[in-house]
C-alpha cells in the first residue's frame, strides 16, 4: 500500500548514522559491479550485437532522473526523420514476467499493470511505435525479430539498460540528475549509485538533466567532461496541463494554470522535480501528497487525494505517468475525473541545442 511521504520534505535524506551502517554493504556492492563490468569488458561474460541498430536510455543512479521523457523524445525524433522504432524496456512495476507485446506499432494491448506505467505512457505516445517488455533485452530483441520478420524496425531503443550488458549497444546515452548531485557521492545501499562513475566510461553521450540551479549544474558538468565523454545540458519543461476523462482518454484543460489551486499528488522517485515543473507551468500549489514510486494506487489513497481536494477547494494535479498506472484501473480513475482531475505532461529542453545528439542518433541508421 503506498505511504504518504511528508508532504514539506519531498526528498529525505537518510541519518547518517543509518549511511554509514550501510557503507560496508555499498563497498560490497561496489566491488561486485567492478568485477561484473571487468568480466564483460574483458570477454569473459558475451554481449550479444543485435541485426538491428540499438541505441540505450539509461542511468547510473537509481531514482527519477528524466530518462523516460528522453526516450519518448528520441522515438519522435526518429519518427519525424522517417525511421521506424521499437521501445524495448523491462517494464518496472508490472505484474507480468517474461516478454510481452505491450503495442504492435497499431494498437495497445497491455495496460499499466501488465507492462508498466512508464512503458504504457511511450506506447500511448508512440502509436507506430512497437513496444515490448523483456526483463532481458536479447530475449525481447529476438522475440521483435520473429514476430514483426515483415516490418522490421530500423532501429531500437533499450529503456533502463545501461548496466544490462547481455546486449551490444550502438550508442550508450546515460542521464544523470543534476538536482540531486549527492545521488553520486555513494553505491547502493548507502547512496543510489548503480556501479561505480568509472562506469560512465561506456558512455557515448552523458546528458545532464532536470537542471534547475544553474551554478550547482555547472560544478556538476565540470566534473562530467572529466571523463572526456560528451556531456549536454538538458532541462524538464512543463508541457500541457490535461483533464483526465474516465477511464483512460483525456482533453486539454484549457489555459486555465494560473486559476487553479492544486492539490499536488504523486507516486515517483524525484517528487522535487514535480513540484518545480508546476511551479515552471504557473500552477499555485495547496497541499502535496506523494506515495512510494510505482506504488500501486489504492482506493483508500484515491479517497483521500479527492477528500482533501474537496475539503480544501483544491484540484488534484499529478504527473502524466502516474495517471497512466491509475487509469488502468477504471473506478480508481472515475473517481479523480469526477473530481476534476488534471495531469502534467513534460517535455526534455536542451539549452546547448540538439545537434550533437541528432547526429549521433542518425548515425546509427548507416550501420
Amino acid at each position: 500500500m503506498p505511504v504518504p511521504m511528508n508532504s514539506r520534505h519531498v526528498s529525505p535524506m537518510r541519518p547518517n548514522s543509518a549511511a554509514i551502517l550501510l557503507r560496508p554493504a555499498g563497498v560490497l556492492y561496489g566491488l561486485v559491479m567492478t568485477l561484473r563490468n571487468r568480466l564483460y569488458d574483458r570477454g569473459i561474460l558475451k554481449s550479444w550485437r543485435s541485426p538491428i541498430p540499438v541505441v540505450s536510455v539509461g542511468n547510473i543512479t537509481t531514482g527519477g532522473t528524466g530518462k523516460t521523457p528522453l526516450v519518448d523524445w528520441i522515438v519522435r525524433f526518429y519518427h519525424a526523420s522517417g525511421a521506424a522504432t521499437a521501445i524495448i524496456s523491462r517494464g518496472y512495476g508490472r505484474r507480468t514476467k517474461g516478454v510481452r507485446l505491450v503495442s504492435d506499432g497499431r494498437r495497445l494491448l497491455l495496460g499499466s499493470r501488465d507492462a508498466g506505467d512508464e512503458t504504457v505512457m511511450l506506447a500511448a505516445r508512440n502509436p507506430q511505435s512497437i513496444v515490448i517488455v523483456a526483463e532481458k533485452r536479447t530475449e525481447g530483441v529476438r522475440f521483435l525479430m520473429k514476430t514483426f520478420a515483415d516490418r522490421l524496425p530500423d532501429v531500437i531503443v533499450l529503456d533502463d539498460a545501461f548496466q544490462h550488458r547481455r546486449i551490444k549497444r550502438d550508442l550508450d546515452i546515460v542521464v544523470i540528475n543534476a538536482s540531486e548531485p549527492r545521488e553520486l557521492d555513494a553505491m547502493l545501499p548507502e547512496g543510489r549509485l548503480r556501479e561505480p562513475l568509472q562506469g560512465l566510461q561506456r558512455a557515448g553521450l552523458i546528458i545532464l538533466s532536470k537542471i534547475t540551479d544553474q551554478t550547482g549544474a555547472e560544478t556538476l558538468l565540470e566534473k562530467l567532461r572529466r571523463t572526456g565523454k560528451p556531456v549536454l545540458r538538458s532541462k524538464i519543461i512543463p508541457g500541457k496541463l490535461v483533464a483526465v476523462t474516465e477511464p483512460t482518454s483525456s482533453a486539454l484543460a484549457g489555459n486555465e494554470n494560473s486559476s487553479l489551486n492544486a492539490l499536488a499528488f504523486a507516486g515517483i522517485g524525484a517528487p522535487a522535480g514535480f513540484l518545480y515543473s508546476l511551479k515552471e507551468a504557473g500552477i499555485p500549489v495547496g497541499d502535496q501528497l506523494f506515495f512510494r514510486d510505482h506504488e500501486p494506487y489504492t482506493e483508500a489513497a484515491i479517497q483521500k487525494i479527492v477528500i482533501t481536494a474537496e475539503q480544501k477547494g483544491q484540484t488534484p494535479v499529478t504527473t502524466e505517468k502516474d495517471w497512466f498506472r491509475i487509469s488502468d484501473e477504471p473506478r480508481l480513475a472515475g473517481m479523480l475525473a469526477r473530481a476534476g482531475c488534471r495531469y502534467l505532461s513534460i517535455e526534455p529542453e536542451f539549452p546547448d541545442g540538439t545537434m550533437e545528439l541528432e547526429k549521433r542518433l542518425l548515425s546509427l541508421l548507416k550501420r
